[in-house]
């Protein structure tokens, strides 16, 4: 769609335009921390903030600067650039990115107050999360930037058809930006409240790795089905119609199980700190990923290969958090 398609000249340009792309939000605040550690330095914060109204506010409202920066950087650009290229690719990868830009965000706000290790714990577990999603999401496209949008926005693209150009903005960028945000909230907090660690935290620790690691291996039991499945395809075999070995076993949608535990986890550390009010970020994602697990499954049953396998398995599975298959049907009834 659009030049994001497989040539090495398009995969070059896509990913020198996802580079280049949050330029201006970095280059404002670096701008803005050079001023003020200028000013610091030399004793002239007052005069600073009485002669610079911009820098002021910046200073004052870290959390409006943010939404600010993410409103003109992602909604704005983004979605101009998408109607350029004709394809919405680029959010899907920076939904994995834009959570570790505000995390260094938050920690590197003059106006930020922590504790270190409770700060350096999620900025690496962040890291680690974003490292795991950015591969997932290379492996998935044959490590290509912008080879393909998400089936989703294809679909609402045909639905809207000439009212797709305006739809777009609300109904990809700034919905997202609501969910990046809005999971995002503990991050602000870790790095604006300070408290001595607690048992707490390492139960957040818990949470927040455990969803890492099973969302890790269900994405890549997934891959490698979807791999088979291919190759199948290609030697003339019949694919086989469904995956339920390793955690898809236990749940249809382990993967987005673990996602959920990962913001559920960071959630744990705002309710630590005192504003357990920012759980909604974590109960928006989960209330959206039940819109979209809908979304997938009704696809999977309008496949004629796996239709009927689909609706056995969605009978005896759980739907999202793991647990043990239902014994109203047989596994031997099934088509594995």
């Amino acid at each position: 769609m659009g030049f994001g398609g497989s040539t090495a000249a398009a995969n070059s340009k896509n990913a020198l335009i996802a580079f280049l792309t949050p330029l201006p939000s970095v280059l404002f605040y670096l701008s803005f921390l050079n001023h003020h550690y200028l000013f610091t330095s030399s004793d002239s914060k007052g005069a600073w903030l009485s002669q610079a109204p911009l820098w002021t506010w910046c200073y004052h409202h870290p959390f409006l600067l943010a939404i600010t920066l993410l409103f003109l950087n992602v909604n704005v650009l983004f979605w101009l650039i998408s109607h350029i290229q004709n394809s919405h690719w680029m959010i899907d990868l920076y939904w994995t990115v834009i959570p570790v830009m505000l995390v260094h965000y938050y920690a590197s706000h003059p106006f930020s107050h922590y504790n270190w290790w409770r700060s350096r714990i999620v900025i690496l577990m962040t890291w680690v999360w974003s490292v795991r999603l950015n591969h997932n999401y290379f492996r998935r496209e044959g490590w290509q930037w912008g080879a393909r949008e998400d089936w989703r926005f294809t679909d609402m693209r045909r639905q809207y058809g000439k009212h797709w150009w305006w739809v777009s903005f609300f109904a990809i960028y700034a919905a997202q930006q609501v969910f990046l945000v809005g999971v995002s909230l503990p991050l602000y907090v870790v790095h604006f409240v300070d408290k001595p660690l607690n048992i707490w935290d390492l139960t957040a620790v818990v949470v927040s790795l455990c969803g890492i690691v099973v969302a890790y291996n269900a994405d890549t039991q997934l891959h490698d089905f979807v791999t088979r499945n291919i190759k199948l395809k290609e030697t003339g075999k019949p694919m086989v119609p469904i995956l339920d070995k390793g955690f898809w076993k236990y749940s249809r949608h382990p993967n987005y199980f673990g996602e959920q535990l990962w913001w559920w986890g960071l959630g744990i550390f705002a309710c630590n700190l005192g504003h357990g009010w920012t759980i909604f970020g974590a109960l928006l994602n989960s209330l959206c990923l039940a819109y979209v697990t809908k979304l997938v499954e009704g696809r999977m049953v309008k496949q004629d290969y796996r239709a009927e396998a689909y609706r056995l398995y969605q009978k005896t599975t759980s739907v999202c958090i793991p647990w043990f298959r239902s014994s109203t049907i047989g596994k031997g009834d099934k088509n594995n």
